[in-house]
């Protein structure tokens, strides 16, 4: 993973999980690695799942080194606005890193996406991935976008093969050969810092 990062810092991840106990063994692997390399992460994490990643850190990291994961709930960062909306998304986005982007810091990020029903409107997430997919090549971060293989259904796969450059599948990248960058640059860099 850290070869990955070392060659190119603007690297777009689709992780799709089945075990929860896999997740959490790449996500504290990811932000070990990441501190050790001297990246800030970001995490974008439901309650449940961060206070195991917490416990996991706590026994492999200082408190100093601690201090450089900064943890934001994904339920407040996909529903801001009260439902799953890219703008309110993106702006959400925004703030979080732009104190990172501005000051020049070097960061990485996690985000575990997830929705409250299977009745959310699931063709925004493809919205969302592109102008993220944007962000990471504009801010030069990488970012792992984590899903639920559980309770993704075909659709939704192929929108997220389409959006994301790699995939994780065990400790590997591997390329997606379905993906397709954005045409729109000028409407999706507006959206940006």
């Amino acid at each position: 993973m850290n070869q990955l990062f070392k060659e190119q810092r603007s690297v777009h991840v689709l992780y799709s999980y089945k075990v929860m106990k896999n997740y959490i063994e790449q996500v504290v692997s990811f932000i070990h690695d990441g501190i050790v390399a001297g990246d800030y992460v970001i995490l974008i994490e439901n309650e449940p799942f961060y206070r195991i990643i917490h416990k996991e850190l706590n026994q492999r990291l200082t408190k100093e080194q601690m201090e450089f994961v900064h943890r934001v709930n994904n339920f407040d960062f996909y529903y801001s606005s009260g439902s799953y909306h890219p703008p309110a998304i993106t702006d959400y986005f925004n703030k979080v890193v732009q104190p990172y982007a501005e000051n020049k810091i070097s960061f990485r990020s996690w985000a575990h996406v997830e929705w409250a029903t299977m009745e959310d409107p699931l063709h925004l997430i493809e919205d969302f991935e592109r102008i993220v997919d944007q962000a990471v090549n504009h801010l030069s971060f990488p970012l792992i976008c984590a899903y639920d293989g559980n309770r993704m259904p075909d659709y939704l796969i192929t929108i997220l093969m389409e959006t994301h450059p790699y995939v994780l599948m065990e400790d590997d990248f591997i390329p997606s050969e379905q993906y397709k960058p954005s045409t729109d640059l000028k409407k999706i860099k507006k959206t940006l810092l």
